[in-house]
């Protein structure tokens, strides 16, 4: 089956609402704490080693940044900054809190947020919050329960309904969840069927 999103390039990095692209067209966003694995599920996703940095120190993307997915000239997967990121000074945080609030709040774009999270330590504070940012714009969300090679079958398939179990009580149907690895790439197809339909590919 062949992977659309394996045309996906680098195509800017907005620090301010100023510097994001024309708004029109479809993005999927990316949301998760930096240590989650966002990277590696964003690579694993457009089938590309290097699209989006893995870095050992979390939390090094620090802008909005957006990658376009040729022929295409109005589809993008936006990867959001990593929260956790503790060593970032108080006032950039506040910078991008309100930057990312701005871009959920107004955004005409956005047709759906993947929000990537460690299996083993899943719906934290932040995870929440993004999740409801999505749900109250009306917006679809995707949980990808990430690092699921770290357990086996049966603690992935029990994480998975605690996830999916919370998010039916709280949000009905407007949150999907998955489990997924980078490293064995399990669930990967899945991932990508959710994405690509959102972005009408």
């Amino acid at each position: 089956m062949s992977n659309p999103l394996a045309r996906a390039k680098y195509l800017l990095a907005a620090h301010n609402a100023k510097q994001l692209p024309a708004d029109g067209g479809f993005e999927v966003a990316f949301a998760g704490r930096s240590n989650a694995g966002k990277s590696t599920a964003l690579n694993a996703i457009c089938h590309q080693n290097a699209l989006a940095r893995v870095s050992k120190t979390p939390g090094r993307t620090q802008q909005l940044v957006f990658f376009d997915i040729p022929p295409h000239t109005d589809k993008y997967l936006v990867d959001l900054p990593g929260y956790g990121y503790a060593k970032v000074p108080k006032d950039l945080q506040a910078h991008w809190q309100a930057f990312i609030d701005q871009y959920f709040r107004t955004r005409e774009a956005l047709k759906g947020l993947v929000v990537v999270m460690d299996i083993r330590h899943p719906l934290k504070e932040y995870d929440r919050q993004m999740l409801g940012y999505a749900v109250s714009r009306g917006l679809p969300a995707h949980a990808i329960l990430t690092k699921a090679d770290k357990l086996g079958r049966g603690a992935q398939g029990n994480a998975m309904l605690a996830v999916r179990k919370e998010m039916q009580a709280e949000y009905r149907d407007a949150v999907s969840v998955q489990v997924f690895s980078g490293e064995s790439k399990q669930g990967v197809e899945e991932a990508r069927k959710v994405i690509g339909g959102w972005l009408e590919l």
